[in-house]
């Protein structure tokens, strides 16, 4: 398999994927993103080329990795007239690693499909660190013999892969895992907030929480930030805002009522609301500690 890659979309998790890939002596031969100073430089750390286009992205590179913001800037990019990956795609691969509805990932496949292209789901379940440490939780779907060519890739990125099945699986998977996720955090907030009121040490509470059914991988990660006020980002109040919205379209197409993932998505919205998306989900806390916010 060709090792020459291109990137799309170098904000905070793909500028480490290809700074680590990078490392692993990989030529990053093109890089675009909406922000072209952004890619300026990484292209320049990274002895690439910053690509004003995303055609010149695909002419340049075989395994091309896309990190967007979201479903309507995922179809921006695959886009099926002017400047899209598309053009002159034949051969090319497309590894999709943003958190899209499983719809959009089908759609994609369906339309590189006919112009000779490939593509594959490399959802993430990790956040900056992990990228660039090259230990990123990795969900692929797509077809089988697209996974095993890209496998040495991916492997350079993951310390745990786990391929779920055809394209659309494992955008499923990782809405719920983001979903969960959410609904701990907002949980762990609230809890959190509670103590304070109730004028308990907070590291005595989380001491507590972390020897006791309390316990989650969120307190691990966010419970000290929500203490000290540090939301310094690795996972964006916007961004679990727009990913709890995935996975309740999915309960509503299958007439399911989920009143957490609701209540959830509605707090990070009111972050949204009060101009505080870009703070890290932990966050969510300025919402519910007492004299915040």
């Amino acid at each position: 398999m060709s090792q020459i890659i291109g990137f799309v979309g170098v904000g905070r998790m793909g500028a480490n994927m290809a700074r680590r890939l990078h490392d692993c002596g990989y030529r990053i031969a093109a890089i675009h993103d909406i922000n072209h100073a952004a890619a300026e430089a990484l292209a320049q750390e990274l002895g690439s080329t910053a690509c004003p286009t995303l055609a010149g992205v695909t002419a340049a590179a075989d395994l091309i990795f896309t990190v967007v913001t979201d479903d309507a800037a995922m179809h921006g990019i695959f886009a099926d007239s002017g400047d899209s990956l598309l053009s002159v795609a034949r051969g090319r691969t497309f590894i999709n690693c943003a958190t899209l509805a499983p719809a959009t990932h089908l759609a994609i496949e369906a339309a590189a499909t006919a112009v000779g292209a490939h593509t594959l789901e490399g959802c993430m379940a990790s956040s900056i660190t992990q990228a660039r440490e090259g230990s990123l939780y990795l969900m692929v779907a797509g077809r089988p013999e697209v996974f095993e060519r890209v496998q040495p890739v991916l492997a350079k990125l993951s310390s745990h892969m786990r391929y779920v099945g055809p394209t659309g699986e494992a955008a499923k998977v990782k809405a719920l895992v983001n979903m969960v996720m959410n609904i701990n955090t907002a949980g762990l907030a609230e809890g959190l907030g509670l103590a304070t009121a109730l004028g308990l040490d907070l590291t005595l509470v989380r001491e507590v929480f972390a020897q006791t059914g309390a316990a989650s991988r969120v307190l691990v990660t966010d419970g000290e930030d929500m203490q000290t006020r540090d939301h310094a980002c690795f996972f964006s109040a916007a961004h679990a805002a727009k990913d709890s919205g995935i996975a309740l379209q999915l309960a509503a197409d299958l007439g399911l009522n989920l009143p957490l993932a609701t209540a959830t998505r509605a707090q990070f919205e009111r972050m949204v609301g009060a101009g505080l998306g870009e703070l890290d989900k932990s966050g969510i806390a300025e919402l519910t500690f007492p004299g915040r916010g």
